[in-house]
């Protein structure tokens, strides 16, 4: 059980590291695509780099992210195949990982970052959107949450039937 909060924290500081990248290196609207639509009237197209090489930076951080998240996922498999968890501890396992990814995307970055400004983080990239961030943004993506939730186990599922395989 602790290594499978261990790998939820790995994949959440994943998560963070992609939209670190995205948002605070590459700063190029198609990665806002789930922005709220006030967010996206205010913000421009794309941004100047501030320094040479920004969007480099911000491409290995995103590469960093997908490889941080798929390691936990390796890791997670690896370790439940070598102590031969059944396909219920497995699913349990990955369930727990990915609905705590969710419980991180919609606890700080929809609630804390987005609703709430913490740490100024968008409006310090994007500083037009510090008039249009605010609390009434919280849950104006629910249903993609909803679908993303119900779509966690299905994918825990068939993760663990290929571990079981193997």
């Amino acid at each position: 059980m602790i290594l499978t909060v261990l790998l939820s924290l790995m994949m959440m500081a994943g998560l963070f590291l992609m939209l670190w990248g995205g948002v605070g290196f590459i700063q190029d609207k198609r990665f806002f695509s789930s922005a709220p639509k006030e967010e996206l009237a205010v913000i421009p197209d794309t941004m100047p780099e501030r320094f040479r090489g920004q969007h480099v930076v911000g491409w290995i951080m995103i590469a960093c992210s997908v490889l941080l998240m798929a390691g936990a996922v390796v890791i997670g498999a690896w370790d439940g195949i070598r102590n031969g968890f059944t396909f219920g501890q497995l699913f349990l396992r990955f369930v727990i990982m990915l609905l705590g990814l969710k419980a991180f995307d919609i606890g700080f970055f929809d609630w804390v970052l987005l609703c709430n400004q913490g740490f100024g983080f968008f409006a310090h990239y994007y500083p037009a959107v510090k008039d249009v961030l605010g609390t009434y943004l919280f849950g104006y993506n629910r249903m993609t949450h909803l679908a993303q939730i119900t779509g966690i186990f299905p994918l825990s599922a068939v993760i663990a039937w290929i571990c079981t395989l193997l």
